[in-house]
C-alpha cells in the first residue's frame, strides 16, 4: 500500500561516542559529508527484526497466492476483501489497512483506471478484460510486509496486457538497480521512469513506495522517478517497498468525487494504470525479496 508522499528531513547518521566506526559507518558518513540524505540508525533492522518481517512476508505471499487461486470474472471486490481478511486472520495475522487512517477494508482493489487505494465494494464486479491490482499489507507478530499483484480477468486487450507487463518490468528494473547496497532512491527511480517513458507510459509522482517493517509506513519515501544520486541512501539492514504505479496516459492523478473516504486515486485522464509491489531488505549483496 503506497505512502502518501511526505517530505521529511531525516536526522543525520552518527557513531556513538567511544565506538569505533564500522565500514558501513564510514561509507554513510562519507555520503553525509557530501550533503546526501542518509538514513537514521533507527531505520537499520536487527537480524531478529528482519526475520520477523520475513515471516510476515511469507504470510503476505500466501494471502496473495490464495487470491490468485480464486479471483475470477463475476466476483465482487468485497469478496476479495473477505478472502484476504479470512485467510490472514485464520493464519494468525492482521490486515494492516483495516481501519488505518479511516481506510474501511482489509486490502485495496484497484481496477483499470484506479491507480491505487481502491476500496472493495459489493457493487464492483469483475468483468472480462479488467485488470486489477490487489494490494495487501500483513501484520504478523507485530511485523509488517507489503505487496501487491496485478491480475488479468479472462482475456484482455493487448494494450492492457502490455501495460501490466511494463509495470512488472519497471519493478524488476528498480530491483536490479538495488542489486548492490549504497545506491540512492533516485537511482532506481530514474531507471524506472526512463524505462516507462521509453515504452510510452508514465510514472505516477504523487504517491511512492516507503520503508516498512516495524510500522506500516516508515522512511524513506521511495519515489519511482527522479535524478540519480537523489533521495535517501539505501544501506544494509533497511527494509522498504518498491511499487511503481505506471499509467498508460498522463502521470497526473485525482480523487474520486463519489468516494467519501478520500482514499481512492484515479488517473486524471481516465487511462489505465498498473502496479506491482514487493517488500525488500537491503543486504551486503543487494536486495532480498521478502514477499515472494
Amino acid at each position: 500500500m503506497s505512502n502518501r508522499n511526505k517530505k521529511n528531513k531525516a536526522p543525520r547518521w552518527f557513531v556513538p561516542a567511544g565506538m569505533e566506526p564500522t565500514e558501513m559507518d564510514r561509507i554513510i558518513l562519507g555520503w553525509q559529508e557530501k550533503g546526501k540524505l542518509v538514513p537514521t540508525p533507527s531505520l537499520i533492522k536487527t537480524q531478529e527484526q528482519i526475520q520477523g518481517i520475513r515471516k510476515a512476508g511469507e504470510l503476505n505471499t500466501a494471502v496473495l497466492d490464495y487470491v490468485a487461486d480464486h479471483i475470477c470474472e463475476g466476483m465482487s471486490t468485497l469478496q476479495i476483501d473477505k478472502m484476504v481478511y479470512d485467510f490472514t486472520t485464520s493464519h494468525g495475522g492482521v490486515p494492516a489497512p483495516l481501519n488505518y487512517e479511516g481506510y474501511p477494508n482489509s486490502c485495496c482493489t484497484s481496477i483499470n483506471d484506479v491507480v491505487c487505494h481502491g476500496i472493495p465494494s459489493e457493487y464492483d464486479i469483475l468483468e472480462e478484460g479488467d485488470i486489477i491490482n490487489v494490494d495487501c499489507t500483513t501484520i504478523l507478530n507485530g511485523y509488517y510486509a507489503d505487496a501487491s499483484r496485478m491480475f488479468i480477468i479472462g482475456k484482455t486487450t493487448p494494450e492492457r496486457k502490455r501495460l501490466v507487463d511494463i509495470a512488472w518490468e519497471c519493478l524488476k528494473i528498480g530491483e536490479k538497480v538495488c542489486s548492490q547496497p549504497y545506491v540512492f532512491v533516485g537511482d532506481l527511480g530514474n531507471a524506472i521512469a526512463n524505462y516507462a517513458h521509453k515504452n510510452g507510459c508514465t510514472v505516477v509522482r504523487d504517491l511512492c513506495g516507503h520503508g516498512v517493517g516495524l510500522e506500516f509506513h516508515e522512511e524513506p519515501d521511495v519515489e519511482h522517478y527522479g535524478k540519480k544520486g537523489s533521495g535517501m541512501l539505501l544501506v544494509p539492514g533497511m527494509t522498504f517497498t518498491i511499487e511503481p504505479m505506471i499509467n498508460a496516459g498522463d502521470w497526473q492523478v485525482c480523487g474520486d468525487e463519489e468516494d467519501e473516504t478520500g482514499w481512492i486515486v484515479l488517473t486524471e485522464d481516465a487511462s489505465d494504470s498498473a502496479q506491482w509491489e514487493h517488500t525488500y531488505v537491503m543486504t551486503e549483496n543487494g536486495v532480498e525479496i521478502l514477499t515472494h
